[in-house]
């Protein structure tokens, strides 16, 4: 089995599965430090390899959705190389090979974070930016993709494209968020680049901003307030506030894109002001029923 034929053909193969090119180079490096990793061919690797490769990965400090990632990835590939190139081999990662992955709950910023934060931020391309964020809960990379053609600010909505697992979604834009877009757009310096947000300084400017440059802006700004705080904060902010306001959980769902619901009802366990008012409201009409005894009542004797 020639490693670089199969590589080519596996390259093709996904592809031809529609994966994008970020998730096929993805995959590719994956497998290219697994096979450099392992000191066996491929068809002679065994469970015990794998349970090698995790501890490898532990000692590289990768977090154990990272490994999983790692697995799914190399299973698959295996199971490339049996039913596609048809080369006789047990796959070594076993269908439920996976480490136990703790489940945080989103962190929201408090309205006083949102203002200590947008209080220091003086760059009008960096408040648009992260007003964007925070309005319209787009990623980080979705920020660094967005071109002058996705937004239409007359009906007040940007149009995704290529998010995250490859779809589109509409999201609309807030009036402070399209204010800050509007004033940083008057002072962008190159009306030629299609992309919106494009570095103001240094041997690259007037080139659209990359999701390491944006993600180097928020972690300056963050030492400057002193706050624990990335771009994906600004992300669960929006979604908080807007599950706070009495918004359907569907709707935030579509907004943010997520596929399954159960991901967006993970909010509703961080703050939801909703059932904070419906166990308010509900315990005062309990405690206003007769015969209910008071506090004091209750320790009085007799």
């Amino acid at each position: 089995m020639k490693m670089i034929n199969v590589i080519i053909n596996y390259r093709r193969y996904l592809k031809r599965r529609n994966y994008s090119a970020h998730t096929v180079k993805y995959y590719l490096n994956v497998i290219k430090q697994f096979v450099i990793w392992l000191n066996v061919p491929l068809e002679q690797a065994e469970v015990g390899k794998i349970e090698q490769y995790i501890d490898y990965l532990h000692q590289k400090r990768l977090q154990p959705a990272s490994i999983n990632l790692y697995l799914a990835i190399i299973r698959v590939f295996y199971n490339y190389l049996r039913f596609e190139e048809r080369v006789t081999l047990h796959n070594p990662v076993a269908a439920n090979c996976r480490l136990r992955v703790p489940k945080p709950l989103p962190r929201a910023l408090r309205e006083e974070q949102v203002d200590q934060l947008f209080d220091v931020i003086k760059s009008k391309r960096d408040w648009a930016m992260f007003r964007l964020m925070l309005r319209c809960g787009l990623r980080v990379e979705e920020v660094a993709n967005l071109s002058l053609g996705d937004i239409d600010l007359k009906q007040r909505r940007i149009m995704v494209l290529n998010g995250k697992g490859g779809k589109d979604r509409v999201v609309y834009i807030s009036e402070d968020a399209a204010d800050g877009l509007i004033a940083y757009l008057k002072l962008r310096s190159d009306r030629r680049v299609k992309k919106v947000f494009l570095v103001e300084k240094g041997d690259y400017k007037g080139q659209p901003i990359s999701v390491r440059g944006i993600q180097k802006r928020m972690e300056y700004y963050a030492r400057k307030t002193g706050l624990k705080i990335s771009c994906h904060h600004l992300r669960h902010t929006m979604a908080t506030q807007l599950l706070n306001a009495d918004a359907e959980v569907a709707s935030i769902q579509d907004l943010l894109g997520h596929n399954w619901i159960s991901t967006t009802e993970r909010y509703c366990k961080v703050s939801n002001v909703k059932v904070k008012r419906d166990y308010f409201n509900a315990m005062g009409k309990i405690l206003k029923r007769p015969r209910q005894r008071t506090f004091n009542q209750a320790l009085s004797p007799g």
